[in-house]
């Protein structure tokens, strides 16, 4: 599995949907094609020669309107994803790259695609749609919604974990340092706090969040569009408001404490859409590097949200445990999060029904 950005390659190597190793390599001055070079020295020097792999699984942030389903790569998909570009120009351009250097350094192995995007394709018109004119709106800006294979996956472990049927409405909160919250009603995607990029909804670690259009172009006017863009998205949120996107170092200060603050708070506040999108909640589930292991914003938040039934078990919380409410109307759990064991589980039902698997 292979998870490509512009700075670093992550990758993860299955047997089946057994890892048997994970890593990650700075890609720095280098190519993506050294930087996968180097991926494959270290999977050798583990006991996993490239010759043994049977196919690449890789998560492509953006695959738009078109590509709703894990598929493999070729001439097509590979446009498709190319077209998606400008929709994700800081993600789908190294997606491609990883691609192309994967196809370069070990030609003929198949490689498949999973989109960060697809789970929300069942969100209904109305909720994807911007009030804009029709010409604006055909240029793809709409809503597409993000953390797609975080809340797949999630969706389909949770009625193991729970030891019954997944819930009818479901509050999946996918916390960390990109931060958004679905509503999964039946299984389904039907809403979701991001939009158009990963941008918008929660604050998060240097993202600002929700911000009025008119804000976003007095800044353009004071900064330019691309000081703009670096302020939005990399000087902001926690950053901006804690000194520090790092939940970690933010309980020191006033800032910071105002900073966890104001994540707790907008959590709560778009949750409510959220539960009006499905309408209502049976259970909430926190996943991300904030939600597993961050108990005090748990806490905020769930107590923040009693008037919906739920109840927060203090003692459970504190510890970590799988199920965090103490009984009630709505259930609360911890789901770590599985996103590289959910791309090669796609990438192997694909295969399978291409009859390689």
């Amino acid at each position: 599995m292979i998870n490509a950005g512009s700075s670093s390659i992550k990758y993860a190597v299955f047997e089946g949907l057994h890892e048997l190793l994970a890593g990650q390599v700075v890609i720095g001055s280098d190519d993506h094609g050294a930087a996968l070079a180097q991926v494959f020295d270290a999977m050798a020097v583990a006991g996993v020669p490239v010759e043994r792999l049977e196919a690449a699984a890789h998560r492509v942030v953006h695959g738009g309107a078109a590509l709703v389903a894990p598929c493999r790569i070729d001439g097509a998909v590979m446009a498709a994803i190319e077209a998606c570009v400008p929709l994700a120009p800081l993600h789908n351009p190294a997606n491609l790259a990883a691609i192309r250097a994967l196809a370069a350094l070990v030609p003929g192995l198949a490689q498949y695609a999973s989109f960060d995007t697809a789970f929300h394709a069942t969100n209904p018109a109305v909720a994807v749609t911007y009030a804009l004119p029709e010409a604006e709106r055909a240029r793809g800006i709409r809503r597409y919604g993000f953390h797609g294979l975080s809340y797949a996956s999630l969706t389909a472990r949770l009625p193991g974990l729970m030891g019954a049927g997944l819930p009818k409405r479901l509050l999946a909160l996918h916390l960390g340092n990109g931060a958004s919250l679905c509503a999964v009603l039946e299984g389904r995607s039907v809403a979701t706090t991001m939009g158009y990029s990963p941008l918008d909804g929660l604050t998060m670690g240097t993202r600002a969040g929700g911000i009025d259009g008119n804000a976003v172009l007095r800044l353009a006017a004071v900064h330019g569009v691309a000081g703009a863009g670096r302020i939005l998205n990399a000087a902001s949120g926690l950053l901006g408001l804690g000194g520090s996107p790092d939940m970690r170092e933010l309980q020191g200060t006033e800032a910071g404490r105002f900073a966890r603050a104001h994540f707790a708070y907008w959590v709560q506040r778009h949750a409510g859409s959220m539960m009006a999108a499905m309408g209502g909640v049976d259970a909430m589930a926190f996943t991300g590097g904030i939600g597993e292991n961050d108990a005090g914003i748990r806490a905020a938040v769930l107590e923040g949200m009693s008037w919906c039934g739920v109840r927060l078990d203090s003692v459970a919380n504190a510890a970590g445990a799988l199920r965090i409410d103490a009984g009630g109307a709505v259930t609360a759990w911890i789901v770590a999060a599985q996103e590289e064991r959910w791309i090669a589980r796609e990438a192997a039902a694909v295969r399978a029904m291409e009859g390689l698997a």
